[in-house]
């Protein structure tokens, strides 16, 4: 049995364990890239500064929440160390997906602060350095992406856990990336289509958010402790569920947002052209009632830039009605999301934790 003392560990203490456990995890690696250049380290040092910098370690938090679901820290088989361990390496695939997303997104800022091929942008023009500095950027992002990914396999496989813990933990963790990166090629190609299906704008919110925020962390974590087929069933279902309005309600901050709050500028799916549930909807509401409303919203979906501009096409799909059809859908799936919970026999605490990171993950302020 682990000497870790699995009764602190409070929903609002996750975040601060996950930020430590990364950081012995950073500072153990340094030695290694320090042997293949200080280049190599100036590098990964943004990468240090991405993963530490901020974040609300969701995943990590759904990865401990399956995990306390199948088998609660008094009667743990597993060191909680190593389960902890095991979660925070899903920031390192978070990292990796955020760094890559910036780039095919042309992001400038991430989180308030400026994306890390930006950064390395400005870096490589203030030193003078040779070659085009906006490829430099993104060739660096894009390594440090990579590493962050070849950590998340490291850190994940080096925690400690059992071998038949592993062995139980391969499904969702190679499903997991799969459909994270599935997920991200789907949403460039409907981009480049300018397809309007709604279902495939669902699909990609499945695959590229859903399924690696909250549906894979939680497999990953029962199937960690040892869970049976019901209680994983349950626990995709809400997964599932409430990973989609996790993602709808981002859909809504990517168009309504308050940029103080998303730390992203205003309107950026606007300006990037992002097919969302939220544009398919008001593209299928204008159709059928305003064909105009229609024409502009296809007319200035990826071709605006300026904030007055984006703020006129935000206000063209908000009065097609299709924000609040999002709204209602985020509240259907928050309701059967929790409602997968209620036939497993969850602890009590348990069942209200998860209860609780839905609302949490749902109900996030524009």
């Amino acid at each position: 049995m682990s000497s870790f003392d699995a009764h602190d560990l409070t929903l609002d203490r996750i975040p601060g364990v996950v930020a430590g456990r990364l950081t012995r995890y950073l500072d153990s690696r340094a030695g290694d890239i320090a042997v293949i250049g200080a280049p190599v380290s100036a590098a990964v040092e943004h990468l240090r500064s991405f993963v530490l910098g901020g974040g609300k370690r969701i995943r990590p938090l759904y990865a401990w929440a399956g995990f306390l679901a199948a088998q609660g820290p008094q009667r743990a088989e597993e060191r909680l160390e190593s389960v902890l361990d095991a979660a925070s390496s899903l920031e390192f695939i978070q990292a990796c997906a955020l760094l890559h997303d910036d780039i095919i997104d042309s992001s400038d800022t991430r989180r308030g602060r400026p994306t890390v091929h930006r950064a390395v942008e400005t870096q490589h023009g203030s030193q003078g350095l040779q070659g085009d500095s906006a490829h430099f950027g993104e060739s660096v992002s894009i390594l440090v992406g990579d590493m962050a990914l070849v950590w998340s396999e490291d850190m994940f496989q080096d925690s400690g856990l059992s071998a038949p813990a592993l062995a139980r933990a391969r499904e969702p963790w190679r499903a997991m990336r799969t459909e994270v990166i599935g997920g991200q090629l789907l949403d460039i190609s409907l981009e480049a289509t300018t397809n309007e299906s709604v279902e495939l704008a669902d699909a990609v919110n499945r695959f590229k958010t859903a399924a690696y925020t909250i549906e894979r962390p939680l497999h990953l974590g029962a199937a960690i402790a040892g869970a049976d087929a019901g209680l994983i069933t349950a626990l995709r279902g809400y997964g599932r569920d409430i990973g989609v309005a996790f993602q709808l309600r981002d859909d809504l901050l990517g168009v309504f947002g308050d940029p103080v709050v998303t730390g992203k500028p205003a309107g950026d799916d606007l300006r990037e052209g992002k097919r969302t549930v939220l544009l398919a909807l008001a593209l299928k509401l204008a159709d059928a009632h305003n064909p105009d409303s229609a024409t502009a919203i296809r007319e200035g979906v990826g071709r605006v830039s300026t904030p007055a501009d984006i703020a006129e096409l935000a206000g063209i799909i908000r009065e097609t009605g299709a924000e609040r059809e999002v709204e209602e859908r985020i509240t259907r799936l928050t309701r059967s999301g929790l409602a997968q919970l209620e036939d497993v026999g969850l602890p009590a605490d348990v069942r209200e934790h998860l209860e609780h990171l839905a609302i949490r993950s749902t109900e996030r302020r524009m």
